[in-house]
């Protein structure tokens, strides 16, 4: 037995210059953030006040800041195969067929798993707890461990560009191709860690919020009084309770046909490689609706909050919900009606797939009425929000013509699918956590980002998808199939050469969000959030400072309605002082859950190449991290009342300096005033 497995020097990223310097990037990358924070001498504040935390915003930040960063790395993938496509007419390009097909399978593998999920949970983290009016998640160390599984994930994704090849059989994974027969290298096998160590994190995510959310209500918060965002989390969070296993399932039957010769997948030997294709797609499209509901739940807090008014049809909205979230475990097979089903079954899921488009058109009425009359304010995230609108219902409808059998065989595998998910996934679900991002970054972090940035980079974002896939619908009905590097086809070439000029304007969007990012910290000063409530907000994360404190609420709030926070400015009563405060308990630091997930990292590589030493001291490394904290009864501190009342006459201290409300100087602002804090 090789001590190192499959690793060798061949591993290294030098068999073309374009590897190479992929590696090279991601290693310099690495390299630069060491050196920042070194430089900062930052250190010891990233690793005990971020790393070993387990409080849940500072869980929710370190969430983002992940996906933030996978969204640039996925995008460079993306921006390499229009360049691709965009020149390769009668030639060969400039990537390699066996590099192109990394890519591919790289950005689709990094934007659903390692881009998207982070950066709904770092919403659901930051937010959730706060508009419930609790003071922490269900369990503060499993959301730890949650991170770190799903960092790991990330990190083995990366790693791959670095050490190895990545998979070449798609996002998808589908056999046989994926099999050791075909694809007999290590790129299946770290797509496969990456996607089942990111996935038990997710899965244990679901149980935390959806436990919180249950358990954790503040008094007088009614299952009919959460805000549609904290309603949107607990729908996605049984979807990824019931889902998530089928994944599981699916690769770890995989990995066990890749490593051990196992013949789930294999047909010759008795195995049904359909089966992997059905369970993957049982996960697959509730996976959509597990992206796209939180979103959702996003432009329901902005529609209301920037046309200010009270969000039209509360009801029909959180049934709207509940019903996508039963419907989207009955349309997987629309994935593959071109698989031989007979024409009742097909016919069965294609009505179920035009059926869930109903509730989502309700959704979309009651947001376009929560608008109607309203003095709508065109912050960033309304921007988002309206491009959202527009652009949604135009992936809609081609959806709804995709849930058609006869047009789907004639659509299938060709660029006017491809067309229909980005219409789907980049203004349903991206737009929809930026303007997340852009509405709740003064909750994080105290200070508003600077909205000139944020309106340029909506701009960049909106142009440059329309120019970037439009021209694929055309392409899908002109007959171009996905995924070719090169083609033959002239009248091709003039709709590929646009979809690359807009996959460089998205990059643009990109920089400007990079941009905002640095001139708002800059700028932080003359941009400060005073009040903990920048937009003159309805739920009761507004009710916090900017940042929340660690216990989030000196008193846990009463609830009497629905938009508990504008209900209680309403009454007056918005920041009455108690006559007392008493002693919280708040979670201590831990590095167990950091250990756990380095530990899930450098398991999931042993796996991929064989060190089956490394692997079991990995294993073993897990296990007694996870003895040692069950072992520790003092996992917490109890901060005393007196520091509390001392937190808390600062931030009255500070909100009897700041204005009423800072929106107030906005055209058609039409809010009531806030009420003067009493002293």
């Amino acid at each position: 037995m090789e001590l190192f497995g499959r690793l060798t020097l061949d591993s290294l990223p030098f068999y073309s210059a374009i590897a190479a310097s992929g590696a090279g990037v991601t290693v310099l990358g690495a390299l630069s953030v060491a050196g920042v924070i070194t430089y900062f001498g930052a250190w010891r504040l990233v690793l005990f006040d971020w790393v070993s935390s387990i409080d849940h915003k500072k869980i929710g930040i370190m969430y983002v800041m992940v996906a933030l960063v996978m969204l640039m790395r996925g995008f460079i993938d993306a921006a390499m195969m229009r360049s691709q496509q965009a020149i390769a007419y009668n030639n060969e390009g400039y990537l390699p067929p066996d590099h192109f097909d990394q890519i591919f399978s790289s950005h689709g593998t990094i934007m659903i798993f390692v881009m998207a999920r982070p950066f709904l949970s770092g919403l659901i983290n930051l937010i959730m707890p706060q508009q419930i009016g609790s003071r922490d998640v269900a369990f503060p160390f499993m959301n730890s461990i949650s991170l770190w599984l799903t960092t790991a994930g990330a990190g083995l994704v990366l790693i791959s560009l670095v050490i190895g090849k990545f998979s070449t059989a798609g996002w998808t994974g589908y056999p046989p191709y994926s099999g050791s027969q075909f694809t007999p290298g290590v790129g299946v096998d770290y797509w496969l860690w990456a996607v089942l160590i990111s996935g038990i994190g997710s899965t244990m995510s679901g149980v935390n919020f959806l436990v919180t959310i249950v358990k954790r209500r503040a008094p007088g918060m009614t299952m009919f009084r959460l805000p549609l965002f904290t309603w949107t989390v607990f729908v996605t969070s049984i979807l990824m309770i019931f889902a998530f296993p089928a994944l599981t399932v699916a690769c770890g039957a995989l990995m066990l046909d890749r490593t051990l010769g196992f013949h789930f997948f294999t047909n010759e030997a008795g195995g049904n490689m359909m089966n992997y294709i059905n369970l993957f797609w049982l996960w697959g499209h509730p996976e959509v609706y597990i992206l796209i509901l939180p979103a959702f739940g996003v432009f329901s807090e902005v529609v209301a909050v920037f046309s200010q008014k009270r969000l039209f049809g509360y009801i029909s909205l959180v049934l709207a919900t509940m019903a996508i979230g039963i419907l989207s475990f009955t349309v997987w097979l629309h994935h593959f009606f071109t698989m031989g089903s007979s024409a009742r079954v097909n016919s069965f899921f294609g009505t179920m797939t035009t059926i869930i488009a109903v509730p989502t058109g309700v959704k979309v009425f009651d947001w376009l009425l929560t608008m109607y009359r309203g003095r709508i304010i065109f912050k960033p995230p309304m921007l988002y929000t309206l491009g959202f609108l527009v652009t949604f219902v135009i992936g809609g409808l081609s959806g709804v013509l995709l849930a058609l059998p006869p047009i789907d065989y004639l659509m299938h595998n060709t660029t006017f699918l491809i067309a229909h998910f980005h219409n789907m996934i980049i203004p349903g679900v991206l737009f929809g956590y930026l303007a997340g991002y852009m509405f709740w970054f003064p909750k994080a972090f105290g200070f508003k980002l600077n909205e000139w940035w944020g309106a340029a980079s909506f701009w960049c974002w909106i142009v440059g998808f329309y120019l970037a896939f439009m021209p694929l619908y055309v392409l899908g009905l002109l007959g171009m199939p996905r995924r070719m590097e090169h083609y033959e086809i002239a009248a091709w070439q003039p709709h590929l050469i646009v979809a690359a000029i807009g996959a460089f304007i998205i990059f643009l969007g990109i920089v400007c969000l990079g941009v905002q990012l640095v001139v708002s910290i800059r700028d932080r000063k003359s941009a400060l959030d005073l009040t903990g409530d920048p937009w003159n907000g309805r739920s009761l994360e507004w009710a916090t400072s900017s940042p929340a404190a660690p216990y989030n609420f000196a008193v846990v709030p009463q609830v009497q309605s629905i938009d508990a926070w504008w209900d209680m400015k309403a009454r007056g009563v918005a920041y009455q002082r108690p006559e007392e405060y008493e002693d919280i308990a708040i979670p201590k630091n831990t590095f167990i859950g950091a250990v756990i997930g380095g530990a899930g990292f450098v398991f999931g590589f042993a796996m991929v190449w064989y060190i089956w030493w490394l692997a079991i001291f990995s294993l073993a490394v897990i296990f007694v991290a996870i003895v040692i904290r069950a072992s520790d009864d003092d996992t917490d501190y109890v901060m005393p009342a007196s520091e509390v009342k001392k937190i808390e006459d600062a931030r009255f201290t500070q909100l009897a300096k700041a204005p009423k409300n800072e929106m107030a100087d906005d055209p058609g602002f039409a809010g009531q005033p806030m009420p003067e804090p009493s002293t």
